[in-house]
């Protein structure tokens, strides 16, 4: 069977379900990083396999150092949120944040952060329709005293490709035209602060697009 990207699925379809489910007799979810997602092949299916649906080793890996997070993790505990949108980590937000000291945010997420604060984000990616919700999340950890640290600056570029024209500005401060593609400097620094000072980490997506060696550098600390 070929790799299901190659195919256009709809959330919830059932019709790509049922076809999918034909071709097997157990269903083994293994795709800790997508498990969140409504994707056809990763939610729905498994309604197709009511007795013989299991998940993998890599998830149970995943599943535990959680675990080992929310109940027995040694403080400070630091939890890092990278990757591309507040929706798609809003549910691991509000489990661990009752657990955590520390809440480093970067990756494109950031960015709605800094512009519900009002910052000048440019052409960084955004959820417009998040910005309350980061703000609620913000709130929410001042009152459980976990502080977050968002990012003061990022490396800029007038392109979304590697050898685009790049810069170093603040993170509330990019121009028109110009998007965040990866943590500054200071940034950087601040994060290894706080990581260098924490006995428990829980790492969770990218804070840069790492996929291109000129904004990679936030990801590899």
């Amino acid at each position: 069977m070929e790799n299901l990207r190659f195919h256009k699925e709809k959330k919830q379809g059932m019709l790509l379900c049922r076809a999918i489910a034909k071709l097997g007799d157990v269903y083994v979810n293994d795709a800790f990083g997508t498990a969140h997602r409504a994707h056809a092949s990763t939610a729905v299916i498994a309604q197709f396999f009511p007795s013989t649906k299991f998940f993998g080793l890599l998830m149970a890996q995943e599943l535990q150092a959680i675990d080992k997070v929310l109940n027995s993790g040694e403080r400070p505990i630091t939890a890092i949120l990278g990757g591309s949108k507040v929706s798609t980590k809003i549910t691991i937000i509000e489990n661990i944040l009752p657990a955590v000291d520390n809440l480093i945010i970067g990756g494109g997420m950031a960015f709605t952060f800094i512009k519900a604060q009002g910052g000048q984000v440019g052409s960084s990616l955004v959820e417009e329709d998040k910005m309350d919700l980061a703000l609620e999340i913000l709130e929410k950890a001042k009152a459980q005293n976990v502080k977050v640290i968002i990012p003061v600056d990022v490396v800029a570029a007038d392109a979304f490709n590697n050898d685009a024209e790049r810069k170093e500005v603040p993170a509330d401060e990019i121009p028109e035209g110009w998007m965040g593609l990866d943590v500054g400097e200071r940034t950087r620094d601040l994060n290894n602060d706080v990581i260098m000072n924490s006995r428990t980490i829980l790492w969770n997506g990218p804070l840069g697009v790492f996929e291109m060696s000129n904004f990679a550098d936030g990801t590899n600390l």
